[in-house]
């Protein structure tokens, strides 16, 4: 599962349709920010993949995380902190059922739902800049994760 967390720009919320369709991510939840699916950009984006990828809306992203925590999941946050650690040490102990949380294009992940969040990744960035876009940073994550289900499954 793919919280995104008050993630606003049509284009972004297009490729992470796009994404969760490549990576076989069941559903899609937004929260805080209700996308419009109607908009041009995201369906051009999206490549009629916001038709293929199921989601849902709730007002408040850390009431989705308790939800899904209620139903097993573990939550994820893509995040640069004092705390967080890079994704590529993410491990098998690590995951199982997971809820991966992304946030807002300028802000990130809000306070309130990094506080829900049970354990922080973030992306290791060697240039001047200190973020990426968020759609990006997903598929990299993403990316990472499946490389770990992978090690798992052929085990």
């Amino acid at each position: 599962m793919l919280l995104l967390d008050n993630v606003t720009g049509e284009a972004n919320i297009g490729s992470l349709f796009r994404l969760a369709d490549a990576f076989g991510i069941e559903k899609i939840i937004f929260g805080g920010s209700r996308p419009n699916l109607n908009s041009n950009r995201l369906t051009r984006t999206a490549r009629n993949t916001h038709k293929l990828v199921d989601f849902e809306f709730y007002e408040k992203s850390s009431e989705a995380i308790d939800t899904y925590r209620n139903m097993g999941y573990k939550s994820i946050g893509l995040e640069i902190t004092s705390t967080s650690r890079p994704i590529h040490e993410i491990s098998e102990k690590k995951l199982g059922e997971t809820l991966l949380v992304a946030g807002n294009e300028r802000h990130g992940i809000s306070a309130e739902v990094l506080e829900s969040i049970d354990e922080l990744f973030h992306i290791e960035m060697f240039g001047e800049n200190s973020s990426m876009n968020v759609a990006q940073s997903v598929g990299i994550a993403l990316y990472e994760i499946t490389k770990v289900f992978n090690k798992f499954d052929k085990k």
